[in-house]
């Protein structure tokens, strides 16, 4: 085979893989969420930091920004921020922010000391990755944040940090 031809062939090669990565992102961006995935969501209850018991139930109803974080995971300490900035702005709006922590309930009691924010922070333990998975997660990694329409319904999900933009966007796309 000569230059030519073999630089072709690896060009295209890298081309199809380029677009075959670029389509499988785009479905699973896009790949819908059982609606018994998201429907579970709603009967879970989880402990707070401060003991209480913070029920998902009678959060429906309402636009929810669920993020799943953990205090050792440096982007999600980082859009903490963000996050609580969003709950104070967008709460007169109908919606919620909720935290879920994967981690554990003393290191996340000891960070909210330091770093105290305004939404709601729910102790899913190890068992939030889990979750999370259920919402399209599929790597398991974090932060992952889930946007829930006003019915319940997953609108949006991100793996990854966000920004208060980004988060003030979702907010204007989905037309209250």
């Amino acid at each position: 085979m000569n230059l030519d031809r073999r630089g072709w062939v690896l060009g295209t090669g890298v081309a199809l893989a380029a677009a075959a990565a670029g389509a499988g992102w785009a479905l699973w961006r896009h790949r819908a969420i059982p609606p018994e995935a998201a429907a579970a969501l709603w009967d879970l209850s989880f402990d707070t930091p401060g003991g209480a018991k913070l029920e998902m139930g009678r959060l429906r109803g309402h636009w929810l920004v669920v993020n799943f974080w953990a205090t050792w995971c440096p982007p999600c300490v980082r859009e903490m921020p963000a996050l609580d900035r969003f709950q104070r702005e967008f709460a007169s709006r109908g919606w919620r922010v909720v935290g879920l922590a994967a981690d554990q309930a003393t290191a996340v009691r000891e960070f909210l000391a330091r770093a105290p924010v305004s939404f709601e922070i729910g102790l899913a333990g190890p068992g939030g990755i889990e979750l999370s998975r259920q919402l399209g997660n599929l790597a398991g990694g974090l932060p992952f944040t889930v946007l829930f329409g006003r019915d319940g319904a997953v609108m949006h999900r991100q793996i990854g940090e966000t920004r208060f933009d980004q988060l003030a966007e979702w907010a204007a796309a989905v037309r209250q």
